[in-house]
């Protein structure tokens, strides 16, 4: 990791810049794949199953023969661990239920607003070499509590045709209403456009690798909603002369470790912290099964040098980290002023992979900066809201004089008229 002293402001912009942009040939790769599934459906699906994921399939849908299966493969301790986390996250996205208030504004003039279900959500799970069934819980299960009617599920499979089992449990515990094996871009495809196998969504949620997080923004732009721009993961630690520097080294390569084209940055204003740091991760990364990826992502990431306490607080507002780790004396007070996160972590022993698992918050977060305009994936994502209204006689006279001068400055006369003509009427009572 490279080391930057006290750097101007004036290099902060190109310090937060993330390495994982696409190139033109990959954009244009994304645009033929949407372009095929939408145009020829599943054929485009077939082709792209086995060009990309070298699995030729025929039938998509994983039938209950393979859920059966999936759960007979797990352990008791992974299943009891699944139904932990299963539980907290339950508990914390319930909580973010909403009553309906009804307010009056004026008198005899009631307003309310209503959360309604998304009727049919899609959610992608990365598989491939790190199957992230945890996602399938931190999606499928506020999409059950917000009332979804269906919820489709789309997963890479292995070369044998299969999904990862621990997907297919967590899948079926959550009750995820259709499984089909296909990843990548054209899974966003299908999800988007529906195929004769597949059916179209209103919402995609989940992450994915550059080509996924691409395809969801396209689709967007084509009127179908997407959670966020979820891509490559990313922590921002900021660790004083205070931390367990084996704290902060495991801590970079939790997030390291997940791909190559993953970035983690250190803030620190000890140089000493800096160097135990960099000589740990060195240590620590050894023993790692997914070394390579890890230090794909090292060559990407840095350690920046701030002295200052707000230097350090504006930096991390700067970047915007998907996940944010205080390992710092002050991590209460830090943590108050930060104003763009996507998750915070606060204090030594909270390691960002508690949210990523099983403390109950949702793992499902923006990256590249977009934590300066979008939150995580919650409880809303699976709804949207409606607005009612409601007046009485006496409801419209008052408010009613207030809507025919405002309808008659804006040349609205339908407008103006709909008022007048009730309370014409209503003097004649």
């Amino acid at each position: 990791m490279k080391t930057y002293v006290e750097p101007p402001r004036s290099q902060w912009a190109a310090l937060c810049q993330r390495p994982a942009d696409l190139n033109d040939v990959q954009d244009q790769i994304v645009d033929q794949i949407l372009a095929e599934v939408k145009q020829e459906g599943d054929k485009a699906l077939i082709k792209y199953s086995l060009q990309l994921d070298n699995c030729h399939l025929d039938n998509f849908k994983v039938g209950q023969e393979a859920m059966d299966e999936a759960e007979s493969a797990l352990g008791p301790a992974l299943k009891n661990a699944i139904h932990v986390a299963r539980k907290n996250i339950e508990l914390f996205h319930k909580s973010q239920v909403q009553t309906i208030r009804i307010i009056e504004t004026m008198p005899g003039v009631h307003c309310w607003q209503k959360s309604t279900p998304i009727e049919r959500v899609g959610i992608y799970i990365p598989g491939g070499t790190a199957p992230l069934f945890s996602t399938v819980l931190m999606l499928a299960i506020p999409a059950k509590i917000a009332g979804c009617r269906e919820i489709i599920l789309c997963s890479p499979p292995d070369k044998e045709k299969n999904i990862h089992p621990a997907i297919l449990y967590a899948a079926m515990l959550c009750g995820v209403t259709q499984i089909f094996r296909l990843g990548g871009a054209q899974a966003i495809a299908a999800l988007a456009y529906g195929t004769r196998q597949i059916p179209a969504v209103t919402k995609i949620f989940g992450p994915g690798n550059r080509f996924v997080t691409q395809a969801k923004m396209k689709v967007q732009q084509q009127g179908i909603a997407i959670d966020l721009p979820a891509g490559p993961s990313e922590v921002m630690i900021c660790a004083d002369d205070q931390a367990d520097p084996t704290f902060v080294a495991i801590d970079l390569l939790s997030q390291a470790e997940h791909g190559s084209d993953s970035q983690v940055v250190l803030v620190s204003n000890s140089e000493v912290m800096i160097s135990k740091v960099d000589k740990e991760v060195n240590y620590l990364v050894e023993d790692l099964p997914r070394k390579k990826h890890a230090e794909g992502a090292l060559s990407n990431s840095f350690a920046i040098l701030l002295n200052d306490q707000q230097d350090q607080i504006d930096f991390i507002n700067a970047y915007a980290p998907e996940h944010l780790i205080l390992n710092h004396r002050d991590a209460d007070f830090l943590a108050e002023q930060v104003i763009n996160a996507g998750s915070v972590f606060i204090g030594p022993y909270t390691p960002e992979s508690v949210g990523d698992y099983a403390s109950g918050t949702n793992h499902t977060l923006p990256t590249s900066a977009y934590a300066k305009a979008y939150s995580g994936v919650n409880l809303d994502a699976f709804t949207k809201k409606i607005t009612f209204q409601k007046l009485s006689k006496a409801g419209l006279q008052a408010i009613g004089p207030h809507v025919e001068i405002m309808a008659e400055a804006e040349a609205l006369k339908a407008h103006q008229l709909a008022v007048s003509i009730r309370l014409a009427k209503l003097k004649t009572e």
